[in-house]
């Protein structure tokens, strides 16, 4: 199964011209990689978001989320946003910001 295009284009949208951004197709989808780490992506109709350790547990409480598992075993700082969680720009531009404000605290590669 394909990923949803309409949800990577809202995303660069959001993202706008950052100059250390960088599309790379992973995990049957995209991602989409600050400083060569991982922000955010696409898999399937849902958006990943890389939230960190930090912000985890919380983002886990907020609506139309799960943990990020694709082999069995959830990646601990990464969550899965239904598509009801980011149909609102408002929404998407939240989860998006988080998930760039973690890329960009860990050291680029």
């Amino acid at each position: 199964m394909s990923y949803d295009e309409m949800l990577a284009a809202r995303i660069r949208t959001t993202l706008g011209p950052l100059p250390e951004l960088e599309e790379k197709k992973m995990f049957g989808g995209i991602g989409f990689l600050v400083n060569s780490n991982m922000a955010c992506g696409v898999h399937k109709n849902d958006l990943i978001v890389r939230v960190g350790p930090a912000g985890y547990e919380a983002s886990l409480f907020r609506p139309h989320t799960r943990p990020f598992d694709m082999t069995g075993r959830p990646m601990t700082g990464w969550v899965m946003v239904e598509p009801q969680g980011c149909e609102t720009e408002a929404d998407l531009k939240t989860w998006i910001k988080q998930g760039v404000a973690f890329a960009r605290s860990l050291p680029g590669k």
